[in-house]
Parts: structure tokens; C-alpha cells; sequence
């Protein structure tokens, strides 16, 4: 079997995870996207396709790495295998989301994105499970990808009036994130500060930490 045959059994087997979707069958679906993937040459850095955007897309056929390497493809075919790739790993991200596995749609969706930095169904998944899994860093992470959003939806639509709504509220969320892990890292270098300093007859009370106006702090010694 050649490098298109592989291509094509690929893609047959990603349409089976598309009609496995829309029954909710989510757990098939990831069988056949996964399996379809398995089919797929190593991932060409140079190759980042612009994919047309869908629920569950359905773009482009793959390839496998039995085939032959990378730099063997044509230009051509390893740009089908790079969008096709996209898909798969977007559509994966998809069916996780159901299954709210948030931390795989991440996953998945970054893969995605390796392929094809510009892919709005993936950046929309990533963001929407970065919000849901709720810490400091997944919320950072999900104002960069709504402020790369906001740089490529249409101007005018739906969707990104409702993008620049989200990424307005996540504002206060990420600050507040951001301050309750500081403390509750605060309060864990202070009970490991306790247990050292204890042995000299000292604790951490005896350290008064400050906002210094720069982001940081500054200690002063007390007794």
C-alpha cells in the first residue's frame, strides 16, 4: 500500500469517527480518529496548512510511517498529511470534551495546533477546557489563545463578539486564581519555614514579607 492509499484509508476511517460523533458515540468515534492517526507520517514542522473550519471537520485524507519518512513525501502529500493530522488531533479534542476530559482536549488540541497554529475549531476547544479546568496557568493560557481568536474571526460575527465577552470576564478570574495559589504557596513555604526555623527558636513570624511595587516582595527581619 503507497503513500495515498494510506492517505485514503485514513480518511475513511476519520469519516466512520464523524458518523460515530453525531450518533454520540464518542467513545467509537475516538477508536476510528485515533486509529486514522495511527496511519500518519512524523509531523513536518515546515508543514502548517489553513484548514476550513467545521463542528467536527472533516477536511483532508493521511498517510502512515510505514511508508516512507517524511522528507520521501512530496511537498504535496505531506501538506495533506499535516491538515489531515489537524483534523484528527481537533476532532479527538472534541470527543474528549464530551467526555469531559478537559486536561486531553488540551492535549489534543495543541497537537492540532503543532500542525496548524491558525486552527480556530482547536484554539476554541483548548481555551473552553483551559476555563474549565480553572487554575492560574490554564487560564493564562486560555486569554492567548481568545486574544489570538480575536485576531482571526471575521470582523462582525457572532463569534467574536462572544469571544471579546470571554476574554473580558477572564480577567478577574485569572487575577483571582492567581492570588489564591500565591497564598496557598505562601502558606506552604511558611509551614516548611516553621519546621527549619524552629530549630533555632525562630519562625517565619519573625519575617515580614511585603509587596515591593514590582511584582515582588521584600523581607524584613523582626523580633
Amino acid at each position: 500500500m503507497d503513500a495515498r492509499e494510506h492517505l485514503d484509508k485514513a480518511n475513511e476511517l476519520k469519516l466512520e469517527g464523524n458518523d460515530s460523533f453525531k450518533a454520540s458515540k464518542w467513545n467509537e468515534a475516538l477508536v476510528s480518529y485515533r486509529t486514522a492517526l495511527s496511519h500518519l507520517p512524523p509531523r513536518n514542522q515546515s508543514a502548517k496548512p489553513e484548514l476550513d473550519q467545521a463542528d467536527i471537520d472533516s477536511a483532508g485524507p493521511a498517510g502512515d510511517p510505514s511508508v516512507a519518512a517524511v522528507s520521501d513525501i512530496p511537498n504535496a502529500l505531506d501538506a495533506e498529511c499535516a491538515k489531515a493530522r489537524a483534523v484528527l488531533h481537533a476532532n479527538i479534542g472534541a470527543c474528549l470534551s464530551k467526555l469531559e476530559d478537559h486536561k486531553g482536549v488540551v492535549d489534543a488540541c495543541s497537537q492540532a495546533l503543532s500542525d496548524d497554529p491558525h486552527y480556530v475549531k482547536a484554539l476554541q476547544r483548548r481555551a473552553t477546557s483551559n476555563e474549565k479546568i480553572g487554575t492560574w496557568s490554564s487560564l493564562t493560557s486560555a486569554q492567548e489563545d481568545y486574544k489570538l481568536l480575536v485576531e482571526l474571526l471575521p470582523p462582525g460575527s457572532a463569534e467574536l463578539t462572544r469571544t471579546r465577552k470571554v476574554l473580558q470576564s477572564l480577567e478577574p478570574r485569572t487575577r483571582a486564581a492567581q492570588e489564591k495559589e500565591t497564598a496557598e504557596m505562601m502558606d506552604k513555604l511558611k509551614g516548611l519555614g516553621n519546621t527549619i526555623l524552629g530549630n533555632f527558636g525562630l519562625s517565619t513570624d519573625n519575617f515580614k514579607f511585603e509587596p515591593n511595587g514590582q511584582g515582588g516582595y521584600s523581607m524584613n527581619f523582626s523580633q
